[in-house]
């Protein structure tokens, strides 16, 4: 079975110090065999395991990566999901704390999406109430313009000495 590089780096980190988790043990959490893992490390060794530089690590990828690998993961069976995982160098935690990152997302957008409703309705509650006051204060003005335009009708204009 073909792994990928980001997935056997990732194997080698746990095997390789300073981890030194053994290879068994390993073997059983990835479902890779001892014998292949052996031969990764032998390739570390003689220099001749490829770099990961070529393929995303779960820190590099984006928001719209992550959800849609997380959308596929759960389209996939047990089996299927095993050597997906695999092929794309992915782990099954790293799925969890994408799916948790999602939800933290959602609630903060939704968190915000509160909080400027609430802002905006304060504002629109203020430019009411300063409207109005506005509104009364041009009235005010109308009328004494109204006032002054009868009372020198009346009594004529006042003549600048």
């Amino acid at each position: 079975m073909k792994y990928s590089i980001g997935f056997r780096h990732s194997v080698l980190k746990r095997v390789l110090p300073p981890s030194s988790q053994s290879i068994a043990s390993v073997s059983r959490d990835t479902g890779v065999s001892e014998q292949s893992i052996r031969n990764w490390i032998q390739k570390v060794k003689d220099g001749n395991l490829p770099p990961t530089s070529g393929e995303l690590s779960s820190l590099h990828r984006n928001s719209l990566e992550k959800f849609n690998l997380l959308l596929k993961s759960r389209t996939l069976t047990n089996d299927e999901l095993g050597k997906w995982l695999r092929e794309t160098g992915i782990h099954s935690e790293t799925l969890k704390l994408w799916e948790q990152e999602v939800r933290e997302m959602m609630t903060d957008k939704e968190k915000r999406y509160k909080e400027d409703l609430k802002e905006s309705k304060q504002r629109i509650k203020q430019l009411e109430k300063d409207l109005h006051r506005k509104e009364k204060a041009l009235a005010e003005v109308a009328a004494l313009l109204t006032l002054k335009k009868k009372a020198d009708a009346l009594w004529g204009e006042k003549e600048d000495e």
